[in-house]
């Protein structure tokens, strides 16, 4: 997916003035907070678990490549295979090359970040193969020809008519003419039946993965329609894509981690489908003393993609790699509420994504993203692996403005600003007298289009005209005047 992160501004504008996406936020993101709010409410040891699960990716990231590497030999005593991919380009190159030498024609693919990073879809259909999306969401906005908005909720942007007249429009080939309703019963009834014929003619199924377990060498995915279970087993082969920070030590582990997630990310209990997969399907002993499995790929790849992981891992950001995709964040922030998540220009929206995705794709590409951020905390708040999610934007902000990779418009004032603040005798009289030309200039009307530095501010709103008085006169006033009374107290005691 190639990034326009560098349009965040142009982008978040047409976000705001798009009314349908805006009814289609407003209608998703008050389901999301008292779901869960709800669940985490019910659940009375839900911030030990939260303790639990951030000490738990803590020690496995601190240990990452004993725990890959453990992986690794459990899959292939399974008898199952691992490619190690270390950017997009060669992750593209392994999976292309699976799917030729199973002489695949339709590959059908679950829902995964990852694969959306890599661009895996758009790599697979340029040689030939027939991709197609199984999440119900993903399906949507493949139709759409359109990326994600929510790491969980890839179609929250569209409004029921948007999938209706989407369905009419591509579904009259596989035999639905007419108008398609816009029930959501009719339409999921709908898609049920286009994708069923791709689950049974599926040569390569290829999935994402919410957990790795290091002690079995299974996948772990979660999914609530089932799509996952189906991408899995039906097909010849089952291709995983994982990047490296999804393993975990024990499948213990994973269980403190699945109490979490569901509850973060949709208010559930557990999702609906919680799907273990270890190895591709096992063939009885010949003597007939023990059964075979009796559905499962002929072929099991899980394909480990760093992608820049391990330069996160040894700076001062590796908390983000604690991340486990639940859109709890985004779910939460303001930010990420009124613009939705293509504003963003990349695979990653709202906090997460405004931290990952400066450093995967280089902070000179995505500069503006940590800046969209009012820093009130809730994304901290409602992380389940207690990610300091504001803590890191503002380093992002401090890293940015030292190396000089934030526009000069920008620098410029913030310098100015630093330099005074370290002068209190030039900083209190400069202030007075800028308030006061402000009040001059503001007069009755307020302070409209001040050019250059606060016109990002003055060029949407009115800046109020300051008070005739500083803090700094007052604090110093009241500190005159309680000099004063201890004076006056201390006469009358004598």
């Amino acid at each position: 997916m190639k990034p326009s992160a560098r349009a965040f501004k142009t982008q978040a504008a047409a976000a705001l003035e798009d009314a349908n996406l805006q009814r289609a936020l407003a209608r998703a993101h008050g389901g999301f907070v008292r779901k869960r709010k709800a669940a985490v409410d019910a659940l009375p040891e839900f911030e030990a678990l939260r303790e639990a699960a951030r000490a738990i990716k803590e020690h496995t990231l601190s240990h990452l490549d004993f725990y890959l590497e453990r992986f690794e030999s459990k899959v292939i005593e399974t008898g199952g295979k691992v490619h190690w991919a270390r950017a997009d380009q060669e992750a593209r190159e392994i999976i292309t090359e699976i799917c030729s030498r199973a002489h695949a024609r339709r590959v059908i693919k679950g829902k995964s970040m990852i694969g959306e990073e890599i661009g895996i879809d758009a790599a697979l259909i340029d040689v030939g193969f027939e991709v197609m999306e199984t999440d119900l969401g993903e399906y949507i906005i493949q139709l759409a020809d359109e990326t994600p908005s929510h790491i969980i909720a890839p179609a929250v942007h569209k409004t029921r008519d948007d999938v209706s007249r989407l369905f009419r429009e591509h579904h009259a080939k596989h035999g639905f003419g007419g108008q398609s309703s816009s029930a959501v019963s009719d339409l999921v009834d709908e898609a049920r039946k286009v994708l069923r014929e791709a689950f049974l003619t599926a040569d390569v199924g290829i999935t994402g993965a919410n957990f790795l377990i290091a002690e079995t060498g299974s996948s772990v995915l979660v999914t609530n329609e089932g799509n996952g279970d189906l991408t899995c087993t039906l097909p010849r082969v089952h291709i995983v894509l994982a990047s490296i920070e999804k393993v975990l030590p024990t499948l213990e582990d994973a269980t403190v981690l699945l109490r979490l997630l569901g509850r973060s990310a949709t208010g559930q209990v557990m999702s609906s489908y919680t799907t273990f997969s270890t190895g591709p399907r096992q063939k009885g002993a010949q003597d007939g003393r023990a059964a075979g499995d009796l559905d499962g790929p002929e072929e099991y790849h899980v394909v480990l993609i760093n992608n820049g992981r391990s330069k996160i891992l040894g700076s001062a950001y590796r908390e983000i790699l604690h991340c486990i995709r639940c859109g709890a964040c985004l779910n939460h922030c303001p930010v990420y509420g009124a613009i939705g998540g293509h504003a963003y220009g990349w695979v990653y929206p709202g906090p997460m994504g405004a931290v990952l995705t400066p450093l995967l794709i280089g902070r000179a590409e995505a500069w503006d993203l940590p800046n969209a951020c009012t820093l009130n905390g809730r994304c901290e708040e409602v992380c389940p692996v207690k990610i300091p999610l504001p803590t890191l934007l503002r380093q992002l902000r401090i890293d940015a403005y030292s190396q000089k990779e934030t526009p000069r418009n920008a620098r410029v004032p913030l310098g100015i600003g630093g330099f005074l603040a370290e002068y209190p005798w030039l900083y209190g009289p400069l202030m007075a007298f800028g308030m006061r030309m402000l009040r001059a200039i503001g007069r009755r009307r307020g302070i409209r289009n001040l050019s250059p530095f606060p016109q990002a501010w003055t060029g949407s709103r009115d800046l109020p005209i300051p008070p005739k008085e500083t803090f700094q006169g007052k604090r110093r006033q009241r500190g005159d005047d309680d000099a004063r009374r201890e004076e006056i107290d201390a006469s009358r005691q004598d």
